[in-house]
């Protein structure tokens, strides 16, 4: 093990031997067993070694410039901190594969030299540490110690491989504008001239000037540059209009990060004199790569990013008819959750039913599920609303007000107003979908008592239902995993809006054999337009219901405390309850509190998980969550009544 006080004989014995490879792991090593704050000193001390010993100083750098000169680097450039062109599945595969039989490394490759230099994922942190002056330094002591005609042999090699490498990657970009799945979203790529062929043109024309050491104007360059960066960002966004999938995000993503290391290569050999700083930055590019390449986690991140942009592109498109900002939006959210508690008390009351007629769990909770499924997939159709289902919605919207606007004091008031806005239209959305479940309820429980004569739940039913909603009997979690439901239920409504769009949905169905036997032009039209529209909302909602019937199976079969509560459910269960077992006005009072808090924490749930997947998928944050509160605090000390009901509103 290298040690500081055994460095200098490491540095010879590795030069006598010729080992340069040896050398490079070794250094590596070193620093990164060295504690954070001295790694630099570490650095400081290697180059104190190479000034007091010219000797050795000059044997280091012929040792790494004749090794060096012996490599191939273009493979380098052209791959490393790139996605591979395998795609996603491939790649997890083989690093999986990676980590129970790793595949041989040839230290005459610098792939594998940088995969075996930086083989700890937590290398880039050690890395980073390190000031770039700190790093300059090193190497323009190297490059004084090194002779002339080594230099000049050095920057020889470093020129064709480095344009060779810009050669290989205007071509790799050109060939992509044939990619079916592009021309599919943008059929202008079909035209001779697109971005991606005349920027692989202009390249072309630049390597031809460099090679006969001619003067090149790159500004139309620059243009083509910048307009293939704004080809792919336009079919990011359109990805969520007319479909898109992984493969497409992961062509996209990988894509710009090859134009990004393209633009890089070239403003490094625009000339002969090369930018130390530039490639000391390309260089840290490829180690942190190298680390990053080990980490299966790294990838999957990177990867379920690209999709999930488009998820979150559709659901904050549906999130803005979720926001109330006027009188007419307010009671218009408010009625429209007014029947969906109708129905929510309807499919509480067949919950119950089922819960007498099936006594084997497993069975129960499938029919509980469909229960809730059908009857929220009802409740969609029919253009009512379920008060939790918004956040998954809004948060979206929220995530995207973040994207478009700079940060500042600005953006913290919009961020601000939009939570009041949230909140405003949450209130109204529980207080419709609570006050009628609850009321039609005890109506219906009335009614049954008064023709049968007895209660419609018995004492043990009665006893269940109040232990459901105790906040001391493990409630507060179950209603935290139906937050979690909930969020669920916004991806999987993304992603089948995104399906919708991708497979277009509108055309096969107006196509489909079997519908034209079955339906008229007319009705088929309307019917596939339905669909497409709705198909990622239909099975949110239906995959919501299952999974909250399902919650209470799975845990019944593992042993383990998993269950679900429903704000709207809990409300018509205490609104039967209430009938049933006669409870005093204080009681009923602590019921509908205890109903309130599960509705609380659903909503809390949902949309925490819902921003945080819209923020992170988008590439931006909240720069400080306090000053957002406070300009919170502030419109509440303005205007009061907004928070709650549709007055006071600014204008």
């Amino acid at each position: 093990m290298i040690k500081q006080e055994n460095l200098p004989q490491f540095l010879r014995q590795q030069t006598e031997e010729e080992n340069a490879f040896g050398l490079l792991e070794g250094l590596s090593c070193f620093l990164r067993k060295s504690e954070k704050d001295q790694i630099v000193p570490s650095l400081r001390l290697m180059k104190r070694i190479l000034k007091q010993d010219r000797e050795l100083g000059r044997n280091v750098a012929g040792l790494l410039v004749g090794w060096l000169c012996s490599l191939r680097l273009y493979p380098l450039f052209i791959s490393s901190g790139i996605l591979p062109r395998e795609g996603f599945a491939r790649e997890m595969k083989t690093r999986i594969y990676e980590r129970f039989n790793p595949s041989f490394k040839d230290v005459n490759d610098l792939r594998d030299i940088f995969y075996l230099l930086f083989n700890d994922k937590d290398d880039a942190h050690w890395i980073d540490a390190v000031p770039l002056k700190e790093w300059w330094g090193l190497f323009g002591l190297l490059a004084r110690y090194t002779e002339e005609k080594d230099r000049e042999r050095l920057h020889k090699h470093f020129q064709n491989e480095g344009l060779f490498a810009i050669k290989m990657l205007s071509i790799w970009v050109a060939a992509e504008d044939m990619e079916p799945e592009l021309m599919r979203m943008e059929p202008s790529l079909l035209n001779a001239d697109s971005p991606f062929v005349a920027l692989h043109r202009e390249v072309a024309e630049w390597l031809q000037a460099r090679s006969q050491g001619g003067v090149f104007d790159d500004s139309h360059l620059q243009v083509m540059f910048d307009q293939c960066q704004q080809l792919i960002e336009r079919l990011q966004k359109r990805g969520a209009l007319v479909g898109s999938s992984l493969h497409v995000a992961y062509l996209l993503e990988r894509l710009s990060q090859t134009l990004e290391r393209l633009e890089k290569l070239m403003a490094i050999f625009a000339s002969n004199r090369y930018l130390p700083r530039r490639m000391l930055l390309l260089v840290g590019c490829f180690a942190r790569a190298a680390a990053e390449q080990h980490s299966i986690s790294r990838l999957w991140k990177q990867s379920s990013k690209l999709i999930a942009r488009s998820i979150t592109q559709n659901a904050g498109d549906h999130g803005e008819h979720y926001i109330t900002r006027t009188q007419k939006e307010y009671w218009a959210m408010f009625y429209s959750a007014a029947g969906g508690g109708v129905l929510i008390a309807l499919m509480a009351l067949f919950k119950t039913y089922l819960g007498g007629m099936i006594d084997d769990k497993v069975w129960k909770g499938i029919a509980e599920g469909l229960n809730y499924g059908l009857g929220f997939t009802l409740i969609f159709m029919l253009h009512f609303t379920v008060a939790t289902k918004q956040p998954a919605m809004t948060a979206a919207r929220f995530a995207e007000a973040v994207e478009r606007s700079p940060q500042g004091k600005s953006l913290n008031i919009k961020l601000a107003q939009l939570l009041v806005d949230v909140f405003r239209s949450q209130s109204i959305a529980v207080l419709g979908n609570v006050a009628v479940a609850m009321s039609l309820a005890a109506l219906i429980a009335f009614l049954y008592q008064y023709k049968f004569a007895e209660p419609l739940m018995n004492q043990a039913q009665i006893n269940y239902q109040l232990h459901s909603i105790d906040p001391l009997a493990g409630t507060l979690w179950f209603a935290a995993i139906a937050g979690v439901w909930l969020f669920c239920s916004g991806l999987i409504s993304g992603y089948f809006d995104n399906r919708s769009n991708y497979l277009n949905t509108r055309m096969r169905l107006r196509q489909h054999p079997f519908l034209n036997i079955i339906m008229s032009e007319r009705c088929r039209a309307k019917f596939a337009d339905y669909m497409h529209e709705n198909y990622g909302s239909i099975m949110g909602n239906l995959c919501f219901g299952l999974l909250l019937g399902l919650t209470g199976v799975v845990g019944y079969l593992t042993g383990l405390p998993l269950d679900i509560r429903h704000v709207a459910f809990s409300s018509a269960n205490v609104g039967y309850i209430a009938v049933s077992g006669h409870f005093d006005f204080a009681f009923l009072l602590q019921c509908i509190a205890f109903v309130l808090l599960i509705g609380l924490v659903n909503l809390i749930v949902s949309f925490s998980l819902t921003l945080w997947l819209a923020l992170r998928s988008l590439n931006t944050g909240i720069e400080s969550w306090w000053a957002i509160w406070c300009e919170v605090g502030n419109i509440i000390k303005q205007r009061p009544l907004s928070l709650f009901l549709p007055v006071q509103l600014d204008k």
